[in-house]
């Protein structure tokens, strides 16, 4: 288990810089735009590794579990997120992303015959409660968003907990790498196409250097290595496991503003992040004698 939550660290830390790439992003290349560039980068880094190392493709291929779970884990939530930055901020979208692991509890309690233990229910309110006290309970600034910022979100995060259930189920023998490459190619298809249907992306304004700089960051790194970080950590210690990644999203992307434009760490963000932690280990840790939700999926 030391790999996986070293892995879940790892992820936690890229996908919250990942929202800031998102914000520099969605501007010239529009929602789609967005999710067409970083599928595409994240695919051409995963692609020349999956040739190489072509006999882990798996002989029999389950492609409506791959595509399925392609739209769901990458182009439709990635669109939505996208969307939702261009309402709210990077931070304010971290923060609802934490939601995540309630539906995927709860999508595994209603459709997958899981059950949730009292200490797994306990953490995941801890996790929210710790995400409260992160933004120093001042939760009035998302209640009066409109539906474009908040609803997308929480949609989004709807998608990926379907999409953790769903991977774990259908995709256990499927290999990471593999699963990971057709989720972003498929995810690079649902941008292509909702471009034909909205905002074409500015070839003009891709030239400079942040927005250059968020493509590589966004593609290859919070693309192409998180998803294979992702899909490892939902085979080797669940779904519940994985989507806990959005509980420690908010700390990290508060450390990388810290780190890079010298933000100041406040006391109770400082609170928030123990409680997060607690939360996350209580949600997640496995009694030998009893099966969890991320068991018995």
């Amino acid at each position: 288990m030391i790999r996986v939550y070293a892995a879940l660290g790892g992820l936690s830390l890229i996908w919250g810089l990942s929202f800031v790439f998102i914000k520099v992003l969605v501007g010239p290349a529009g929602m789609w735009g967005t999710v067409f560039l970083r599928c595409a980068a994240g695919a051409l880094l995963l692609l020349p590794i999956l040739l190489a190392k072509r006999k882990t493709i798996p002989r029999k291929i389950p492609w409506i579990p791959l595509l399925i779970i392609g739209v769901l884990n990458t182009g439709l939530p990635w669109g939505l997120v996208a969307l939702s930055e261009t309402v709210i901020s990077s931070s304010s979208a971290s923060i609802l992303n934490a939601t995540t692991p309630l539906w995927t509890g709860l999508i595994g309690l209603l459709f997958f015959s899981a059950a949730l233990a009292a200490r797994q229910w306990i953490g995941l309110v801890m996790g929210l409660i710790g995400i409260l006290i992160f933004i120093d309970f001042d939760v009035m600034k998302l209640a009066q968003e409109n539906f474009t910022g908040v609803g997308t979100m929480l949609i989004a995060t709807l998608c990926y907990g379907t999409s953790a259930q769903l991977t774990r189920k259908y995709l256990g023998n499927s290999g990471v790498l593999f699963t990971s490459a057709v989720s972003l190619m498929v995810g690079a298809l649902v941008g292509l196409i909702g471009m034909f249907f909205s905002q074409p992306i500015e070839l003009a304004a891709l030239a400079n250097g942040p927005v250059i700089l968020a493509i590589i960051g966004l593609g290859c790194f919070g693309s192409g290595i998180a998803q294979l970080l992702f899909y490892y950590i939902t085979k080797e210690g669940g779904p519940e496991i994985a989507v806990s990644a959005t509980f420690l999203i908010p700390v990290t992307a508060l450390l990388w503003g810290a780190f890079l434009l010298q933000e100041k760490i406040s006391s109770h963000a400082i609170w928030g992040l123990f409680v997060i932690l607690a939360g996350v280990y209580l949600a997640t840790r496995k009694k030998k004698a009893a099966v969890s939700i991320s068991e018995s999926a």
